[in-house]
């Protein structure tokens, strides 16, 4: 197969993939099979850099995923999942790159701290203002263990925050 085709077969899944709906991973291993296996599908023997390609859609659409349900202005609208979503979504994406041998990424993580951070924050202030009910859906063993693993469970507000999750 020519590289142009190639690479356009490549770019298309990776599209499929940066547009799956809440489980990104479900696309991919789909990529695979249609750009490896499929019957009708090309039979591509994928190179290192086109699977990194595909991987990395994936971890790019979960982080969207997730930045969604930490983004205060979604919280009324049919898009919105809430924080168990954030936390299974950023346990999903933890397990694929331990399962392809990815390494951590520390800027995604931070990016995540931060969103989560404000996050709460602003949800602790407008559920003391009246202005809203807490929206969060999570335990406080799932918060805890998730303010933990961002190293905010220290917080002066942790206990405030955990105290607006469902029980």
């Amino acid at each position: 197969m020519e590289t142009e085709a190639r690479h356009e077969l490549i770019a298309d899944e990776c599209l499929l993939i940066g547009h799956a709906g809440e489980i990104p991973e479900i696309a991919y291993y789909g990529s695979l099979y249609y750009l490896g296996e499929d019957p009708e599908g090309p039979g591509l023997l994928l190179t290192p850099a086109e699977l990194a390609a595909l991987q990395a859609q994936v971890i790019t659409r979960y982080r969207e995923i997730m930045l969604r349900d930490l983004n205060p202005a979604n919280r009324g609208l049919p898009v919105y999942r809430g924080i168990r979503r954030v936390i299974w979504n950023w346990e999903r994406l933890g397990k694929f790159l331990r399962r392809h041998g990815l390494p951590p990424h520390p800027e995604l993580e931070q990016e995540m701290m931060a969103a989560l951070q404000a996050f709460l924050a602003n949800e602790l202030q407008e559920v003391r203002s009246g202005a809203s009910r807490s929206c969060l859906n999570c335990t406080v063993a799932e918060l805890t263990e998730f303010l933990m693993f961002f190293q905010l469970s220290q917080d002066p507000e942790a206990q405030d925050w955990l105290a607006l999750c469902c029980r």
